[in-house]
């Protein structure tokens, strides 16, 4: 287990911290961490999922945070980042086949690691890709979660000049040329980090330095840009989501969290997916950029206040 996870000075890994890898079903090894609750009374658990090249290390401070409230936290690096396998030959091109793949993967971790080895009720608590792949995942999670929370989900770029289906037509395309495996944006992962002043993400510059440092001591977890394959994978998830009737079929109660400075997803996107929800409420964070639970202490602090607000959720008196 000394291995498993990564450690940097100011982010050790929590107490109570298990996990190793499972296979696919197609042959990949995923990495997953479990880590118990260590305040009483216990909750339940939450299943925290990742965003596009983030790893567990990451959510460190957050598995925290859920741990002191009383909830055991089971997260994974989805495959093709992180720890887990990657899926091409050049470790830093971010690439999927389809969000189906990440989808399994989720199903496959519940039946595996959640339900026999964590307490439930359970809950989820995603972030970017990874909240799109819960929605996604959403219409087979009904029996199975109580409560989901999803924290700016990647529906579409701000300020796109085309639609997102335009998005899928155009990689699709390209992928039938056989590129599918070349950069759709920024390509690989500079040798020297960027400073903190370009970045879209936060506002805290202690917060940016120590995800910095993590991939900078462990460059091998870390991506450049995604594939023009992950970007059609992504643009299909995004339609697919986005259907009235598969929206309507989500019946597992929502909040939605968006960030007002975001330049990373479409806050207009994600307030409009929002509104059309049965089961959904939003959440909007001004001033917060892209990675809510990443940012300065203003920002997360209101999210912390409306995650406990909502889970374990208003049918549980004692919570």
């Amino acid at each position: 287990m000394t291995d498993l996870f990564h450690d940097i000075p100011g982010n050790p890994r929590p107490e109570n911290a298990t996990g190793g890898f499972f296979t696919t079903r197609d042959g990949k090894k995923i990495r997953y961490g479990l880590f118990a609750a260590v305040a009483r009374p216990m909750k339940g658990t939450v299943v925290l999922l990742t965003g596009r090249n983030e790893c567990i290390e990451k959510y460190f401070e957050t598995i925290r945070n859920l741990a002191d409230r009383g909830l055991g936290v089971a997260t994974l690096d989805w495959r093709g980042q992180g720890d887990s396998d990657r899926l091409i030959r050049d470790r830093q091109r971010g690439y999927v086949r389809s969000f189906r793949d990440y989808t399994s993967d989720l199903e496959q971790f519940f039946e595996e690691i959640v339900l026999p080895d964590c307490r439930g009720p359970y809950y989820i608590l995603a972030h970017s890709a990874g909240a799109v792949i819960t929605l996604l995942a959403a219409p087979s999670m009904v029996n199975r979660v109580r409560r989901m929370v999803l924290i700016a989900p990647f529906l579409t770029l701000p300020d796109l000049p085309v639609s997102i289906s335009t998005v899928r037509r155009v990689c699709s395309f390209l992928c039938l040329l056989g590129l599918g495996r070349l950069y759709a944006a920024w390509g690989p992962r500079p040798k020297q980090p960027a400073p903190f002043a370009t970045n879209k993400v936060t506002s805290d510059p202690v917060r940016f330095e120590r995800n910095t440092q993590i991939y900078k001591t462990y460059p091998r977890m870390a991506l450049g840009g995604p594939t023009i394959r992950w970007l059609q994978a992504a643009a299909k998830a995004s339609e697919a989501v986005s259907d009235p009737d598969f929206m309507a079929r989500i019946q597992v109660p929502l909040l939605i969290v968006a960030a007002g400075a975001d330049r990373v997803v479409s806050t207009k996107a994600v307030e409009a997916y929002a509104r059309h929800l049965r089961l959904g409420s939003l959440l909007m964070i001004d001033g917060s950029r892209h990675e809510i639970l990443q940012e300065a202490d203003i920002y997360r602090e209101q999210f912390l206040a409306a995650f406990d607000e909502f889970i374990p959720g208003t049918d549980d008196p004692t919570a």
